[in-house]
């Protein structure tokens, strides 16, 4: 039941939103940019505001970390 169930994850592939650049070189500017945000809320986690805006700017930076993966060279 367990590899039946990791098979078809593996096959699932999930379509992304069109919410990312269309070629490789403004797509590592987006990433680099959220992770810029996301370093800056890491360092100011004693405050509400940079807790938010690391749960934010985490989310943006995993889903636009898998969405430069599929970009063609």
């Amino acid at each position: 039941m367990v590899a039946s169930l990791r098979e078809s994850m593996r096959s699932c592939s999930l379509p992304l939103l069109p919410f990312f650049a269309g070629n490789r070189r403004d797509g590592a500017r987006l990433l680099s940019s959220a992770l810029v945000f996301l370093s800056i809320g890491l360092t100011q986690l004693d405050h509400q505001w940079g807790r938010i805006l690391s749960v934010i700017a985490s989310m943006i930076c995993i889903y636009w970390g898998f969405a430069y993966r599929r970009l063609e060279r």
